[in-house]
């Protein structure tokens, strides 16, 4: 979730997780994890206003959800962050209209509307899906409504293989610990190319490192079918099997 300060990212992914998990994240850090139907789970990260965070996140991002705030127009960050997707792979992309109940007539909320969603069309590509955040209700999420057509759209995409992926394995990393000894244990997804355990990680902004060790571990948020597999429950009692974010204290883990 990109855009430039202010324009609500941190309220949108709140929704999304109030809506499918109906607990509330107070503190948004790091990726959160929720699950949004039987086979599908998504990782939502906030894109902090800052270049190299742009950089890092294009490369894995499978959708890019760009906030607008629509009282104020588009901003130069929201530029960039298209302009470094252009560089990486170009992921699917849809935009997010907020603030639109600062609007004081129907008539000027249209003309906004209109004209906004034409500039995100010259910018992206014709037809891209723009979703309207008609306010902030008095719990500070967005309505249902709104949230529940975001998350559909979630759902429904299927992901195409972006270049760099095809040719570099990463981890997004949700959990880090330090041992006694100082070794430091991280936690995460491992995606794209096959990795090679015995390869030096990269970590950006630190260098290059060599691990010590590599392990798989079990999935924090299996999915309903691999539930089924293993003879548990298909209904999940706790609402804690819905969210993961451990930096933001939520799935057993606290930072």
């Amino acid at each position: 979730v990109a855009g430039p300060a202010g324009s609500g990212k941190t309220t949108l992914i709140r929704s999304l997780a109030k809506l499918y998990t109906r607990q509330t994240v107070k503190d948004v850090l790091g990726p959160v994890t929720i699950v949004m139907g039987k086979e599908k789970r998504v990782t939502l990260m906030e894109c902090p206003d800052d270049l190299c965070a742009m950089i890092d996140l294009a490369k894995i991002a499978d959708v890019a959800l760009l906030t607008v705030d629509a009282s104020f127009g588009f901003e130069m960050s929201t530029f960039e962050f298209l302009s470094v997707m252009q560089t990486h792979g170009f992921p699917k992309v849809a935009g997010v209209l907020t603030r639109l109940d600062t609007m004081k007539t129907n008539k000027s909320l249209g003309k906004i509307k209109k004209a906004l969603k034409h500039r995100f069309w010259d910018d992206v590509y014709q037809g891209a899906k723009v979703f309207n955040m008609s306010g902030v209700m008095r719990s500070g999420k967005y309505p249902k409504n709104d949230t529940r057509q975001l998350g559909l759209f979630l759902q429904r995409q299927k992901m195409r293989p972006l270049t760099w992926r095809n040719r570099h394995s990463y981890a997004l990393c949700d959990r880090v610990d330090r041992a006694a000894d100082g070794a430091v244990d991280c936690y995460g997804w491992l995606r794209g190319a096959r990795h090679n355990a015995a390869a030096t990680v990269h970590v950006p902004g630190l260098g290059d490192f060599e691990p010590l060790e590599v392990e798989a571990l079990d999935d924090p948020l299996p999915s309903f079918q691999e539930l089924k597999d293993k003879g548990e429950a298909l209904r999940r009692k706790k609402a804690e099997t819905l969210l993961y974010a451990p930096l933001a204290s939520y799935g057993g883990v606290s930072r």
